[in-house]
């Protein structure tokens, strides 16, 4: 009789767990549906990739690299941590370069003048394009280089943005790269704070754009000889109805 209750009892739960077991597997897979999915690792951009592969910035970079500020660009743009400032890279083109003393006025700093210069292009903050408007408003951004003295003034007159620092105005020529925490900018100008030049270096100017071609009748219009042609095919036609009225007049007479 205690055999066949103990059997009873074995099977009672036997029952109630296979009962129980289909409902909590539905409430397991009911909580892992709920849950938010986890948020997409951060993707870090290599800034010296970036200027390598996105146009001429080759001369910009060596800079970066040589000084090893394009170590310090780099660090504060792999914080993604929230709240993070993030960075702001202006990167001059080649030209910009070329254009300051032939590139020879850089050659002629000192290791640690060309290191200053170099983190005075970038600002330890994530600045989208959006944004220069207010920073215009808001007075001097402060640079890597710390002071200041070493911070850039930006001014945005209808869209047109322009960075200055020291002796050099320069033009934001277009965003190469604005995703936070990460923006880099073109710029045709090297920055040139006074502290670094106490002189202001030869700068060759910017060259202006060429002209647009003229189509259409238009070409003639300015064309080298166009009003003496056009004069003389009336002079030509003018002679020839004088010409005309002469004879007609002769005819007349012997009549």
């Amino acid at each position: 009789m205690e055999l066949k209750s103990a059997v009873l009892a074995v099977a009672a739960l036997c029952l109630a767990l296979a009962l129980l077991l289909p409902r909590v597997a539905l409430s397991q897979r009911l909580a892992t549906a709920d849950a938010p999915a986890p948020a997409p690792a951060p993707r870090h951009v290599d800034l010296a990739e970036l200027l390598s592969l996105a146009g001429p910035y080759g001369t910009f970079l060596g800079y970066l690299t040589k000084t090893g500020v394009i170590t310090t660009f780099q660090s504060q743009a792999n914080d993604t941590a929230a709240g993070a400032p993030g960075v702001t890279v202006f990167a001059p083109e080649d030209s910009a370069f070329a254009a300051v003393g032939g590139g020879a006025a850089l050659s002629n700093l000192t290791a640690d003048q060309l290191r200053t210069l170099m983190l005075c292009h970038g600002v330890p903050r994530y600045h989208p394009l959006s944004s220069f408007s207010a920073l215009a408003a808001s007075g001097p951004a402060p640079t890597f280089a710390g002071g200041q003295q070493y911070a850039v003034n930006v001014t945005d007159a209808a869209g047109t943005v322009r960075i200055q620092s020291g002796w050099a105005t320069a033009k934001l020529v277009s965003s190469v790269y604005s995703t936070s925490p990460v923006a880099v900018y073109a710029l045709n100008r090297v920055l040139l704070p006074e502290q670094i030049f106490p002189t202001a270096p030869k700068v060759a100017p910017v060259p202006a754009p060429a002209p647009a071609p003229v189509h259409g009748d238009k070409a003639n219009d300015g064309a080298p000889g166009a009003g003496e042609h056009g004069a003389s095919d009336v002079k030509s036609s003018s002679c020839r109805v004088g010409a005309g009225r002469l004879l007609a007049i002769l005819a007349v007479m012997r009549v």
